[in-house]
């Protein structure tokens, strides 16, 4: 078929050969379609495939949405920026067309986030900041992504971009006496979509306090990220163990573990996707403790006067290695049984001897801590181990403006930033 007719009439024009012989002259009119499209010749009945690249025009976009490949879209940023989020699995050959419809982007951003995909050869995004300017994209390949199938856009260089997260509470303080062992602080990983200029601020949640008397232990604090754009993240503190004396067992990321000088005590609970539950006290007069929680296992229970084990963490490779966090505290032990040993991810063990007291957690790792053993005197159980909130982001993003002193290091394309107390990233 030939080239369109641009004389008029809004119809396709051409010339058709079928079989090299049979031949005649085709109007399509109104304009075709795309998809298949019937024609009748003198000599012969035919079908032609039609293929458009025209995009289908969308309403005027007014808060941060999801693009459709195939579609155009006219953003209004008058009330403040928009991220335009590209889809996560693109085709080579996928087009989007963004578009300034209030010309205010140069005073609120079009911000491109690329979903995980390259953009313009890079993972970290772009925009639009100049006003009625247009992104014409196409999606090429893994390698360079979205690319500008005109000039006639302005990047927002290093406008967005995606960063990851390990955010651990504070474990939980453990009992005295055949005390519980404390909970895990609460353990979350995920994404989140970063914005040039925005301030994102960072609480690192401490350890519970030890028990050294009935009612003294303390839940952990919690560890929190949150910032313009983003889902606000919140660990929460782990549960703090029960005293030998009691049942004030605590419930949070990860619950703490249960004692009692009669009966059987069930530990207390975790917090769903952070962390698990608490191990049960033996039945009987004065018998062992439970261990706490950790965040991926529950607490074991105790066994007549013995302990019961801490609940295991969870492993994040987020700093380049592997490192476990958040392990539930050892349960306390009556007279010379053993008392429980700690879960991986920093939880502390049980009293190691007749009136030892607990081990704590271990600091910036959320683990609880291990409950106080008895034989003769009362004694103490360990305070739960501070939390810890990691960034992971690509280097050439990395802005180098923080607060709160936290440990940058890099790890492949990664600029790791390592919060052991609270503080602030500037993206």
């Amino acid at each position: 078929m030939q080239e369109p007719d641009s004389s008029g009439g809004g119809g396709i024009m051409g010339n058709l050969t079928l079989n090299g012989s049979s031949s005649g002259q085709i109007t399509i009119s109104p304009p075709a379609v795309a998809g298949t499209n019937t024609i009748t010749l003198p000599a012969a009945t035919g079908t032609v495939a039609l293929t458009s690249q025209v995009l289908t025009w969308q309403s005027v976009q007014t808060a941060n949405f999801t693009a459709v490949s195939g579609n155009a879209y006219p953003v209004n940023t008058t009330s403040g920026a928009i991220t335009v989020t590209l889809p996560a699995s693109p085709s080579a050959g996928n087009q989007i067309t963004i578009v300034d419809y209030a010309g205010t982007a140069g005073t609120n951003f079009i911000l491109i986030n690329p979903n995980g995909n390259n953009f313009q050869g890079s993972t970290v995004g772009g925009g639009i900041n100049v006003n009625r300017q247009a992104l014409n994209l196409i999606y090429v390949d893994s390698t360079q992504g979205w690319l500008s199938s005109s000039q006639q856009y302005a990047a927002a260089t290093s406008g967005i971009y995606s960063a990851s997260y390990l955010v651990v509470a504070g474990g939980g303080g453990a009992g005295q006496s055949r005390g519980g062992g404390g909970g895990a602080g609460g353990f979350q990983s995920g994404s989140a979509t970063l914005t040039k200029g925005q301030v994102y601020t960072v609480t690192v949640g401490g350890g519970g306090t030890a028990g050294t008397s009935a009612g003294t232990a303390t839940n952990g604090a919690n560890s929190v990220l949150s910032g313009s754009g983003i889902t606000t993240v919140t660990s929460v503190g782990g549960g703090k163990g029960a005293d030998g004396a009691n049942t004030n067992v605590g419930s949070g990321g990860s619950g703490g573990g249960a004692s009692t000088s009669s009966g059987s005590q069930s530990g207390g609970s975790g917090t769903t996707g952070q962390g698990y539950a608490g191990g049960s006290s033996a039945g009987g007069s004065y018998n062992g403790a439970g261990g706490g929680g950790g965040a991926s296992a529950v607490g074991s229970n105790a066994s007549t006067d013995a302990g019961g084990n801490g609940g295991a963490g969870s492993s994040s490779s987020i700093t380049g290695s592997s490192v476990t966090y958040a392990g539930g505290g050892g349960g306390g032990s009556n007279n010379n049984a053993a008392a429980g040993t700690g879960g991986s991810g920093g939880g502390g063990n049980g009293g190691a001897s007749a009136d030892a007291a607990g081990s704590a957690g271990t600091a910036n790792t959320g683990g609880g801590g291990g409950g106080g053993r008895n034989s003769t005197v009362a004694t103490a159980g360990g305070a739960g181990g501070s939390g810890v909130v990691i960034l992971s982001v690509p280097t050439g993003a990395y802005s180098g403006t923080t607060t709160g002193s936290p440990t940058v290091t890099t790890s492949g394309s990664n600029t790791i930033i390592k919060f052991t107390s609270s503080g602030s990233y500037t993206a």
